[in-house]
């Protein structure tokens, strides 16, 4: 049934996918996956691969903003008492340092989990809204093809933000360097939709998970609730700059991609990184 709904979906573009007729018809596509998705849940331990070892950074590699693929500035991500940090101990200044860890192979249906906690270190050079913000960046382009000045991958972000004393801040939020998607049945030109999930506390360590279909339906949950969907995630759109322009195909559907942990100024670490391959 997956591969059927995926298959509808498939090798379309912003320029001809076609509206959908009735938000019936948008709905009841959404509600096959969602059915799909929970018939599913309970499969054995052994589906789920460990992306990270608790030791070391090994199978991740990092690109930064004025750095070539693989320079590790500052040992800005390190491994401590089993967690990935991003860690700005060593820093200066951030000088617009923006940087991703991405894991060393693409995925394309898949079922991601992970846990992540923000720290006291926030650069105070870095754009004010990366205060107590960070993401997991999927569907990115190869890390290999980020030009060394530019500052975000095209793909698109699973953004985690924390309680700035301001009022409500959702988490797992989608944001979309470079790309674009498709939200209750129409092209959002947002470059974030917000989620509805509660707001959590800085220091807290908080359950995030991420489960994509291909170039078809994307599901963001968060202490297990769903709390944002969408569909047809595709290369569109503004914010990523200094990119390569063949890569950045505009309207081309992202059925892959890499996996990658931000680094934007805000410390932040993760840990119990596990996939699950649909």
């Amino acid at each position: 049934m997956v591969g059927f709904l995926i298959k509808i979906n498939n090798k379309r573009s912003k320029k001809n996918y076609p509206t959908m007729k009735t938000s019936l018809q948008y709905s009841f596509c959404l509600l096959a996956f969602v059915l799909v998705f929970v018939n599913h849940q309970d499969s054995v331990d052994d589906e789920w691969t460990s992306l990270f070892n608790g030791k070391d950074l090994a199978g991740w590699s990092p690109k930064f903003h004025h750095h070539e693929f693989g320079d590790n500035y500052a040992q800005t991500f390190r491994v401590d008492e089993g967690v990935i940090q991003v860690n700005y101990d060593d820093y200066e200044e951030f000088d617009e340092r923006y940087g991703h860890l991405f894991y060393e192979r693409s995925f394309s249906s898949f079922h991601l989990k992970f846990e992540y906690r923000f720290t006291d270190q926030w650069m105070e050079d870095a754009p004010s809204y990366t205060y107590r913000n960070s993401g997991i960046m999927f569907h990115s382009q190869d890390p290999r093809t980020i030009l060394k000045e530019q500052d975000w991958p095209i793909s698109v972000e699973y953004q985690m933000l924390a309680d700035e004393g301001k009022g409500p801040r959702p988490t797992g939020n989608m944001c979309s360097p470079g790309t674009e998607v498709y939200f209750e049945g129409e092209m959002d030109p947002r470059h974030c939709i917000n989620s509805t999930s509660d707001t959590y506390s800085w220091d807290e360590w908080v359950s995030g998970e991420l489960i994509v279909y291909g170039d078809s339906l994307v599901i963001h949950r968060v202490n297990g609730e769903t709390v944002l969907q969408y569909t047809q995630p595709q290369i569109g759109g503004g914010v990523a700059n200094g990119y390569d322009p063949a890569v950045k195909v505009d309207g081309k559907l992202l059925s892959e991609g890499y996996i990658g942990l931000q680094a934007e100024g805000q410390g932040v670490e993760f840990r119990e990184i596990y996939i699950r391959e649909l």
